[in-house]
């Protein structure tokens, strides 16, 4: 089976609070299988890490940043999946944004965004510890204490 290698960038939107803004969607290939995720995704071809991120939180949350205002990335992982009946095997990078708050508008989000993804909100680590629900990176409530 092939393995697909992308390049990723994702964002933790941190409210004052501490809190992260996680979108949830599922996989076409998968009906009733869903879960909870950072704004984020691949990276275009000329893309960096930074670009990447900014462009995903402008098509996704629809929040414009200039990628310089993510500074570097906090975290980097590789992690295995498959998506709509392919395997993925992705590199990805975490930057951070602070904000006081922010009303998610999906305008720019493209025809697989809005078919997948369906909502969205803000969790605590502590509610993500307690959650029941599929919430990923699984470590995302330390990396929010650590921050």
């Amino acid at each position: 089976m092939t393995v697909v290698e992308r390049r990723a960038a994702r964002v933790l939107l941190v409210d004052p609070a501490g809190r992260a803004l996680l979108l949830h969607g599922g996989d076409p290939a998968r009906p009733g299988t869903s879960w909870w995720f950072t704004p984020g995704g691949g990276l275009e071809s000329d893309e960096t890490p930074a670009e990447g991120a900014a462009r995903e939180l402008r098509e996704e949350v629809g929040l414009k940043v200039d990628p310089a205002d993510l500074g570097e990335s906090v975290w980097h992982h590789v992690v295995e999946f498959s998506y709509d009946s392919r395997d993925y095997r992705q590199e990805q990078d975490f930057f951070v944004l602070r904000v006081p708050g922010w009303q998610v508008d999906t305008a720019g989000m493209d025809a697989e965004e809005k078919a997948t993804i369906t909502a969205h909100r803000w969790w605590s680590a502590d509610e993500i510890d307690v959650s029941s629900e599929s919430i990923y990176p699984v470590e995302l409530p330390d990396m929010l204490r650590r921050l």
